[in-house]
């Protein structure tokens, strides 16, 4: 049997299972919100063209208004300063955006801090219990943040110091720059912890990995049905023409 046709047979008989990773995308979906003076991007809306009148009798569609960072969206190396020369949305490999699923799985620790930042101490310990991380991976960092998802508040988790959710250190973000993995996965709004711009270098995540032609992959839910091994991401952004990101679809196959 060939490998499509085992694949096939496992969806069908349900040894196969597909887990849709993708928050909903709507006017109330979470986006990220910079501090002034910073500009910000916008939270989707959709305008009528036409909805089954005179201006189409038989048709509906809307015009999509929204930014290519909001919802669960997909971080090209073009988003960052030093991934300016890389990949935009639309030159990605489709190889390069499905690949096997490396959970990290942290939720112990943001339950007791949000503003956790994983080191690299926690990958080497992954290594060193699981195995080699593969080449082409997304390395899934799991830390139960994906059940906010629909309270924004809750989401951002900002007080008078600014949002506090969990990330990398940029010595984690270095370790994986120069590591096999195709990119981050994540379940919060942004690849970066939420107080990451008082880090050194400012964002990491974004210029560690950006930089080195990797990708982020962001706000992700059901993560928590993920095994630690044995998965398989496919990551699916709109190839827009010089885009900086796109919102996607993303899916996990699991053996059920």
């Amino acid at each position: 049997m060939s490998v499509i046709s085992a694949l096939l047979t496992g969806l069908a008989t349900g040894e196969v299972e597909i887990i849709d990773l993708t928050a909903p995308l709507s006017p109330d979906t979470p986006v990220l919100e910079l501090p002034a003076p910073f500009a910000n991007t916008i939270p989707l809306s959709l305008e009528v063209v036409s909805d089954f009148d005179d201006d189409g009798p038989a048709w509906g569609w809307n015009n999509i208004h929204t930014g290519e960072h909001t919802g669960t969206h997909l971080d090209a190396p073009v988003h960052w300063i030093t991934g300016r020369d890389g990949y935009s949305v639309d030159t990605i490999p489709p190889s390069r955006l499905i690949g096997p699923a490396i959970v990290v799985d942290v939720t112990a620790e943001v339950a007791e801090n949000p503003d956790f930042l994983l080191e690299p101490v926690h990958l080497e310990k992954h290594v060193a219990e699981h195995g080699p991380l593969p080449d082409g991976a997304w390395l899934v960092l799991r830390t139960g943040w994906g059940r906010y998802s629909k309270d924004a508040a809750a989401f951002a988790n900002v007080d008078e110091t600014g949002s506090h959710t969990p990330g990398l250190t940029p010595a984690a973000a270095e370790w994986l720059a120069a590591s096999p993995v195709t990119g981050v996965a994540v379940e919060t709004v942004g690849i970066d912890a939420g107080q990451a711009a008082s880090l050194e270098p400012p964002f990491p995540a974004h210029y560690h990995l950006l930089g080195a032609n990797k990708f982020g992959l962001t706000q992700l839910q059901n993560i928590d049905r993920l095994p630690t091994t044995g998965a398989v991401i496919i990551a699916s952004p709109l190839p827009i023409v010089g885009g900086t990101g796109s919102p996607a679809r993303a899916f996990a196959i699991v053996p059920a």
